[in-house]
């Protein structure tokens, strides 16, 4: 079975590209090596032929067309994890998510995860967003805590999906960043796509490359090396905020992928100093507005506490 097919033509900007690394740029959240696997598996056409060479060059007005088979079931099974509970109704429940989980099911990540913890303490969840993501409205990932809201039903699922969408939603952030930004607020608007080079992250690239993405930040607190800074999301894209930062000139401390040790850390962290701290959303049944402040994990209280010496 297929889960999603795009039948596309290359524009003039698109000659001379590889076929590859065309449709990693243009397929949005398909990365690159994704795309190779799939050309290997023949799910791409050129021209109307099954195509299993990553690296032919493309001309202007190709056809290109891209099935994306469902994915493999992977056998879901309840976990007894602890589970740090913010808010829980009938309808939905908002969790405290801890550094170190993952969110649902992935390569390499078959158990352990969120999703297993959710069907242990839960007696149903929503099933849009398929079998191996139940209940799963929106992500956070593996090394940022914080605020997540899961659904129990479609109902709930769907209109919290709308609110995101329709920005009705609020997700506030906390970050710790190398350095301070000479003003005291400001905003992001630079679209973000996968990087020209390393298909493992993303970047600020051009538009025609990208998805419009807005991040509004506020300098909290300002120490020698670092700052505490509030980010609220406009957008929610693949590691928005880490890649503003960047953008920004400062990236979040701690962070893997998009900084490296420019200053001695005051404490040792597991993954990025960041946290989504609120959450608050519009209940789907009752119309109440439901806010949530999520505690942030006890490395990051600590490093707060001795920078502030």
């Amino acid at each position: 079975m297929v889960s999603a097919r795009y039948c596309l033509d290359v524009p003039p900007e698109g000659a001379g590209q590889r076929l590859d690394r065309w449709l990693g740029d243009v397929v949005a959240d398909v990365s690159r090596s994704r795309v190779q696997k799939l050309i290997r598996q023949g799910q791409v056409r050129l021209n109307g032929r099954i195509c299993q060479q990553k690296n032919d060059l493309l001309q202007a007005g190709d056809r290109v067309d891209l099935d994306i088979p469902d994915p493999v079931p992977v056998e879901l099974a309840p976990e007894v994890i602890p589970l740090d509970v913010l808010y829980e109704d009938d309808e939905l429940l908002v969790v405290n998510k801890p550094k170190g989980l993952v969110v649902h099911p992935g390569a390499g990540h078959a158990s352990g995860t969120l999703v297993n913890a959710l069907m242990a303490h839960c007696d149903r969840l929503s099933g849009i967003n398929g079998e191996q993501r139940p209940g799963i409205v929106h992500r956070l990932d593996k090394d940022t805590s914080g605020a997540l809201v899961v659904a129990k039903s479609d109902r709930a699922h769907r209109h919290l999906q709308a609110q995101i969408q329709a920005k009705t939603a609020r997700r506030t952030y906390l970050g710790i960043t190398f350095g301070r930004p000479r003003a005291e607020t400001g905003t992001v608007t630079a679209p973000i796509g996968r990087h020209p080079r390393d298909r493992q992250k993303m970047a600020v690239v051009d538009e025609s490359k990208g998805r419009h993405a807005v991040t509004h930040w506020r300098v909290l607190e300002t120490w020698p090396h670092f700052a505490l800074l509030r980010f609220d999301l406009e957008t929610g894209r693949t590691h928005q905020i880490r890649v503003h930062a960047v953008h920004l000139g400062h990236p979040i401390v701690g962070d893997p992928i998009y900084s490296s040790a420019r200053s001695k850390l005051p404490v040792k962290l597991t993954g990025q100093a960041l946290h989504a701290w609120q959450l608050s959303f519009i209940h789907p049944t009752t119309g109440e507005v439901i806010s949530v402040t999520a505690p942030p994990p006890d490395e990051f209280e600590r490093f707060l506490q001795r920078a502030r010496c």
